[in-house]
């Protein structure tokens, strides 16, 4: 299971005004309408997410290209971006220093 579906499987679904679309398989080798479809969405780049409203011409075009594509609704986006910031929260910053240790005197 990817880590999308597995954020998908724990966060309830609601309707939203609002779909976050993200780009995660390539654009090449794909047909031209689906291209085309992609290039409508303002989708050029893998890992790229776009905000679109919920309508039926949105849904149709998300239709033909739902292999390419993972569709989030506003709660599912902030969810995982929130995660996501807690996630990098967590590792500790990395201090390296330098300078020659201390020299020290013994007799």
């Amino acid at each position: 299971m990817n880590a999308f579906k597995a954020f998908k499987a724990s966060v309830p679904i609601a309707w939203s005004p609002n779909l976050y679309i993200t780009l995660v398989r390539g654009i090449p080798g794909t047909r031209r309408l689906h291209r085309r479809t992609l290039e409508a969405l303002r989708l050029r780049k893998c890992n790229r997410t776009v905000m679109r409203w919920n309508t039926p011409t949105v849904r149709g075009m998300l239709q033909q290209v739902k292999r390419l594509v993972v569709i989030e609704t506003e709660e599912m986006y902030k969810a995982r971006k929130q995660k996501e910031a807690n996630h990098r929260a967590l590792c500790p910053p990395l201090f390296i220093s330098h300078l020659p240790p201390p020299a020290s005197t013994s007799s």
